[in-house]
């Protein structure tokens, strides 16, 4: 049988509108840039969303005394949360308004307002639940980003994709993202990252869930002030992030192969474990045994260490291979609306 025709209106009306697009800007002693970006938003933002995170200059007195544009609502914390603790708080509110889409910009004036309708075209279009800027995509881009941020954002991106499971995601600390309202929903937002890790730990949240992420090539912007604005010792910062990152890796191979699924990757990376645990237990007993009692060990000996170990590698490429292949490809939040049930 055919679809009703009141359904199937409301299907072409809802593919043919378009959706509401939120703005959250957190900011922390950003003041006149946080309002040169508000001023650089333009009209197919319908609402944008000011959170000064406890900032000491009184950035968001200073946004609601200066900006005069109605689509501007400032929020504030008490005390300064962490980056990631102003975002949520700006989506949160910004989906209890009514967005379908809310876009997380930066206050600093590194990321191009422009650049919002490009960022959320893959969602509107149906191909993604969650984009996100890469400013990795063209190599004339990185001679506008500082040496040591490039090669802090380098590391951390390319130990991201372990972490999360999208192998073809790069640039993991970009803060340029925009996100679909039914997806955030599914995201447990007290156990994610308040600070700086924010951004790969909603990756790694998102991969959970097999949420679909796309890059989008963003140019970045690094002017004298933005960079004062947002200067961070990362060197402070290395320890916390590969700390979480191995945790969220190991968290995201338990729940991805023992308690969501039980696939060819489980048996892969079971026996890679296996294999190469038995080949270094063999192999390191019995050179300490040959080293106590002084024998040479013989070469069948070593080999008979080693082929384990050999085992062990081919089922872990084996493992990488399957979840390579196995990142989401099908948008989930279609099916999460709650129109035509």
């Amino acid at each position: 049988m055919g679809a009703s025709p009141r359904k199937a209106s409301t299907a072409a009306a809802r593919a043919t509108a378009s959706p509401a697009v939120y703005v959250v800007l957190p900011c922390f002693r950003t003041l006149d840039l946080t309002v040169e970006v508000i001023a650089a938003i333009g009209p197919e933002v319908a609402g944008i969303v000011v959170v000064d995170d406890g900032c000491p200059d009184g950035t968001g007195d200073h946004v609601q005394a200066t900006v005069r544009d109605p689509r501007v609502v400032v929020l504030r914390h008490g005390e300064n949360r962490g980056v990631g603790a102003a975002t949520l708080t700006g989506f949160a509110h910004a989906f209890e308004q009514g967005a379908e889409i809310a876009v997380k910009l930066d206050g600093d004036g590194q990321m191009n307002p422009a650049d919002i309708a490009r960022l959320i075209r893959p969602i509107i279009q149906g191909q993604a639940d969650a984009t996100k800027g890469n400013r990795f995509f063209n190599p004339a881009w990185l001679e506008q980003m500082p040496a040591d941020r490039r090669l802090a954002n380098l590391l951390l991106s390319f130990s991201n994709k372990p972490s999360s499971g999208y192998w073809s995601m790069f640039d993991a600390s970009n803060g340029f993202f925009a996100l679909h309202r039914a997806v955030f929903a599914l995201l447990p937002t007290s156990r994610l990252a308040q600070g700086y890790y924010f951004e790969t730990d909603l990756w790694f949240r998102l991969g959970l869930v097999r949420a679909v992420v796309v890059d989008v090539p963003i140019a970045p912007r690094y002017s004298e002030a933005a960079a004062q604005a947002s200067q961070v010792r990362l060197w402070r910062l290395g320890p916390v992030f590969v700390r979480n990152l191995l945790r969220n890796g190991f968290k995201r191979l338990v729940y991805r192969y023992l308690l969501q699924d039980f696939s060819a990757g489980t048996l892969y990376l079971t026996l890679a474990l296996i294999f190469t645990g038995l080949g270094v237990t063999l192999g390191g007993l019995t050179w300490l045994h040959n080293a106590l009692q002084g024998v040479v060990t013989t070469p069948g000996t070593v080999m008979l260490a080693a082929l384990p170990v050999f085992l062990g590698l081919q089922f872990l490429f084996a493992f990488l291979a399957f979840d390579i292949s196995a990142q989401p490809a099908r948008p989930l939040y279609p099916d999460l609306q709650d129109g035509d049930r």
